[in-house]
């Protein structure tokens, strides 16, 4: 069995269920990830254990993290750690059956109707396994006299409405509770063969879950979002918009935000964005947002593939509410330090400093800025994109036209000045100094702008502090000794008025 030594190895990289370093890690339907024998093992028993925060995974489907492979590998090769390699099946089921013993309650039994089949080591894609796995669950609860056409790369289309919901019984719910008139109203519609039934039930559903807060938890049932999932994918497009409307009200109660993503609507809707209708795409995209300010949210939707898509919506989207809302759900999404990594390697970094400079400064592109700044790759690439001279020049222009639009454009500036001497060149290039000393100065503008403003001053003059005992410091020791300076020498010539360029 693999060894690993818990007080040297980050806590992120072990496995929650055997504790060992993961060689194959997986990402599980609400978000955690976990060695993928340790997911197959639970679901072979089904059993769901409790985690050390008191949560319950949702282990219904299983997507490759591809992302903590390649930093667990990286962070051997820098330790001189040996690979980990995949836990015995024998061992892991033993680990697993103790767990069970301890917690013998059935609340941590996951039926087997539930479980979606893994994804294959050798499959497409992400994306692609993803759909195959729910179109699988959709057909289980359709009548096996029922035939349904499936195709690899879209989600699934049919002939006819009565292909979709014929044989569909009430008694696939006998165990959840009764419905109240109000669901079984509009669940009568959304199951009938009819597509003006579907229309009807769906316009019905859109209205009472529009103001109403009660209405859009009490008709967030597992049998309303089931029909829902094949209305989103709809031919017909009022019934796609409507199912697409409809989901993004029910979307905005945060105890539904969880159930949506867990009934397997990310991949569904990440289709319709990319091929369907245009006001349906506009709901899907406000949906993602609202889905996406849940925190166990963040991760999947990332690991999904939302992230490209909305980026295309955000930069080709004719509707501004879309533009606004895909850049608000990129926003949360790179609140976590793995879809800033994505967002970078998608390109989103050239992308929107070429949207600032070209007038598109809104306020939430400038925050999405700094949040992609925090990351190394993010703040790499906007130094190497001209990120600080088309910043500062935004600033000098008045083109960040908002107290808002300007607080941010500090901020991304500030952030690009953390620990890195290679800005304070840029900088003075771009000639930042003067239009910070400006916000400094100005009587108008907000304190915490200032305050943001004189930080980054701060940081480009330089001072005791910044000349500590790490990697940029050392740096700095090996520049003075080449040119024959020694540290107080510098200093000194800093007072005395001297200038530098740096020449990173």
């Amino acid at each position: 069995m693999p060894q690993n030594n818990p007080g040297e190895t980050p806590t992120e990289f072990l496995c929650p269920i055997t504790g060992f370093l993961m060689s194959d890690p997986v990402v599980v339907a609400s978000g955690q990830t976990f060695e993928r024998i340790s997911v197959q093992v639970c679901r072979n028993l089904g059993f769901a254990p409790k985690l050390h925060d008191g949560s319950q995974p949702d282990l219904s489907t299983v997507i490759p993290n591809l992302a903590m492979k390649s930093t667990i590998l990286s962070w051997c090769n820098r330790k001189k750690v040996e690979h980990p390699r995949p836990p015995d099946y024998a061992y892991v089921e033993g680990v697993v059956r103790a767990r069970m013993d301890k917690e013998p309650g059935t609340g941590n039994r996951v039926a087997r109707s539930e479980i979606l089949p893994p994804v294959a080591e050798n499959s497409p894609s992400d994306y692609d396994s993803v759909m195959g796995a729910i179109r699988a669950r959709s057909r289980n609860s359709i009548s096996s006299s029922t035939s349904l056409p499936l195709h690899h790369h879209r989600p699934v289309t049919y002939s006819s409405s009565s292909e979709v919901f014929a044989g569909v019984s009430t008694s696939d719910y006998s165990s959840y509770p009764p419905m109240s008139e109000e669901e079984e109203e509009i669940y009568n519609k959304l199951r009938s063969a009819n597509t003006v039934d579907h229309e009807q039930g769906l316009i019905l559903l859109r209205k009472t879950t529009r103001s109403s807060e009660s209405s859009r938890i009490s008709l967030c049932t597992e049998r309303l979002l089931s029909l829902l999932r094949s209305l989103i994918v709809s031919r017909y497009n009022i019934v796609q918009t409507n199912a697409a409307a409809s989901l993004v009200n029910l979307s905005l109660e945060k105890p539904n935000k969880l159930k949506i993503v867990r009934s397997g609507f990310v991949p569904l809707l990440i289709d319709v964005l990319k091929s369907g209708s245009t006001e349906a795409q506009e709901h899907v995209i406000g949906a993602l947002f609202s889905l996406a300010v849940e925190e166990e949210n963040k991760m999947v939707i990332g690991v999904l593939g939302a992230v490209e898509p909305l980026l295309h919506a955000l930069r080709s989207s004719e509707s501004e509410r879309a533009r606004q809302d895909a850049a608000l759900a990129l926003y949360h999404l790179s609140l976590i330090p793995n879809n800033r990594t994505r967002l970078v390697r998608a390109g989103a970094v050239p992308m929107m400093l070429s949207m600032v400079r070209s007038g598109e400064s809104a306020s939430r592109i400038l925050l999405l800025l700094c949040n992609l700044a925090a990351c190394s790759e993010g703040k790499g690439a906007m130094l190497d994109g001209n990120g600080v001279a088309i910043l500062v020049g935004k600033l000098r222009e008045g083109g960040a036209d908002s107290e808002a639009a300007r607080e941010n454009c500090v901020g991304a500036l500030l952030t690009l000045s953390v620990g890195n001497m290679r800005f304070r060149g840029l900088a003075s290039e771009a000639g930042a100094v003067e239009i910070l000393t400006e916000i400094v100065e100005s009587e108008g503008g907000s304190e915490r702008l200032k305050e943001k403003a004189g930080k980054i001053l701060q940081a480009m003059r330089g001072g005791e502090r910044e000349f500590g005992e790490g990697a940029e410091a050392r740096e700095w020791n090996r520049m003075l000794e080449a040119s024959g300076l020694s540290r107080s020498q510098f200093q000194g010539g800093q007072k005395e008025g001297f200038a530098y360029s740096s020449q990173f």
